[in-house]
């Protein structure tokens, strides 16, 4: 490994060696087990002699922090050191971030995984067509398609932005041709690029109460005040929405977390209270190929005549968290502007991994893997539905809904207790309430059937039956 190490200051040069190096073994910069360059290496690019390097390796060595071996060069120990210690970055107590910041939760870290996983919002990995995947890869990263040294435009790879067009054309019904399309990083950057070209310091943006917390989350952090505006049974209440809302954010296809979609009369009020107030409706369909009944409605996006909703999809749920492709289609109006909030983010989105997914989908094999996954999704959700309506409907009432990879259910238990419990018994649980942001939040579950394969949802239903009656003393 390159050892970065200056010689600037006064004092013994072997000392100034033995310092830095011993800085970066105790930082944890160089790991235990990593090899050092040869003394004559490093002196070399130090301009000193090799002795004073090797004095300091010798030091070094001595202290137990280095071990030579003959043949092969000088270590780091693998030896445990008591003296051994991580240090971080300086404190800097003088440098705080704006306010706003710290009323946001934290970043969180990737959760671990239980043996009964039903949290929400993740695909199963190993439903992921992984070899075919790799085939593709391998075909775009050839010498030929490598040679191009410069950057890419901001709209993505035109090849997937033709295939994304026609998908959802004929998918979910969504009017559009490649040149209205934008290739993001998953959806919550199409949602930062929207946020940032419309929203402005103080303007109000309505979310649905439950709701979505990242895209929440992500407004109040551009400066607007975020407001939540309930939902029922059809879906967003359209007579709820504060009058100087200039964005509205909405889940129609099937609202997250309760699953309900969003009936043809709230859609077409919303769209008309859009149009009487001069606000844009960023919707937001995150997963409707996982349909189970009934048959999807038209899209917001296809009833718009007056250019005021930008559609965000992703395949985060499709395929898999980690890829990172996501999409909006936007009026003209607002795609120049779009555009160059994309170049100053990140410039353009990996472009590999796009070019994958436009011969994945030309080729009909994403539509073959969304059927495949689909009726996988179909069977572990109908075990789960028929326990909410036989075992456990004295504790859990099920929210209607016909797609996506979880069921939302009521419960007359404290929900957030219930989870806890469960966590100790090896289920992962997530509640209602976490995407609650009003004063009652729901008291309630999400189910998810992404993670937990079929032959694990008995047993798992079954041990959340024996704490749900332990927890109404039965």
């Amino acid at each position: 490994m390159d050892v970065q190490v200056t010689l600037a200051g006064r004092g013994d040069l072997a000392a100034r060696i033995y310092r830095q190096l011993l800085d970066a073994i105790l930082d944890g910069r160089l790991r235990a087990g990593e090899r050092l360059p040869p003394s004559r290496e490093l002196a070399q690019q130090l301009e000193v002699s090799r002795n004073t390097v090797a004095t300091a390796y010798e030091r070094l060595t001595a202290e137990g922090f280095l071990v030579g071996k003959v043949g092969a060069g000088t270590f780091v120990s693998t030896e445990p050191l008591t003296r051994l210690r991580v240090r971080t970055a300086p404190a800097g107590l003088g440098v705080q971030p704006r306010s706003l910041w710290k009323s946001l939760p934290p970043a969180t870290m990737e959760q671990q995984t239980s043996p009964y996983d039903f949290r929400i919002g993740l695909p199963d990995p190993d439903l992921f067509p992984l070899q075919t995947w790799r085939r593709l890869v391998v075909r775009e990263l050839r010498a030929s398609a490598l040679r191009t040294t410069a950057y890419s435009g901001p709209a993505g790879h035109p090849a997937l932005r033709e295939a994304i067009a026609r998908y959802i054309g004929v998918s979910r019904s969504v009017r559009t041709g490649a040149d209205d399309v934008l290739v993001t990083s998953g959806a919550q950057q199409a949602l930062d690029l929207i946020g940032r070209v419309l929203v402005e310091p103080g303007r109000r943006v309505a979310v649905e109460e439950p709701g979505y917390p990242p895209a929440r989350n992500l407004f109040a952090s551009q400066g607007a005040r975020v407001s939540g505006v309930p939902v029922d049974d059809e879906g967003l209440v359209v007579e709820a929405l504060p009058d100087d809302a200039a964005l509205v954010y909405v889940t129609p296809s099937h609202q997250f977390p309760l699953g309900t979609p969003m009936s043809l009369a709230r859609r077409t009020a919303l769209l008309a209270w859009a149009d009487r107030r001069g606000a844009v409706v960023v919707e937001d369909d995150y997963d409707s190929e996982f349909r189970f009944s009934d048959r999807p409605l038209e899209p917001l996006q296809s009833l718009d005549s007056g250019g005021r909703v930008i559609y965000v999809g992703s395949f985060s749920k499709t395929l898999l968290p980690r890829l990172r492709l996501g999409f909006l289609v936007a009026p003209a109006s607002l795609q120049p502007a779009l555009l160059a909030a994309k170049q100053l983010t990140d410039w353009h989105s990996e472009l590999t991994n796009q070019a994958a997914l436009a011969r994945l989908i030309d080729e009909g094999l994403l539509a073959r893997h969304i059927r495949k996954a689909a009726r996988e999704y179909a069977a572990r959700r109908a075990l789960i539905l028929d326990a909410l309506t036989t075992d456990l409907s004295e504790y859990l009432t099920p929210v209607p809904s016909a797609a996506w990879l979880h069921l939302a259910a009521f419960t007359r238990v404290d929900a957030d207790h219930l989870a806890d419990e469960a966590g100790a018994a090896g289920i992962a649980l997530e509640t209602l309430s976490r995407y609650s942001f009003g004063p009652q939040p729901l008291n309630g579950l999400a189910l998810g059937y992404g993670l937990i394969p079929q032959p694990r949802i008995p047993a798992a239903l079954d041990r959340l039956h024996t704490l749900l009656r332990a927890l109404v003393g039965r």
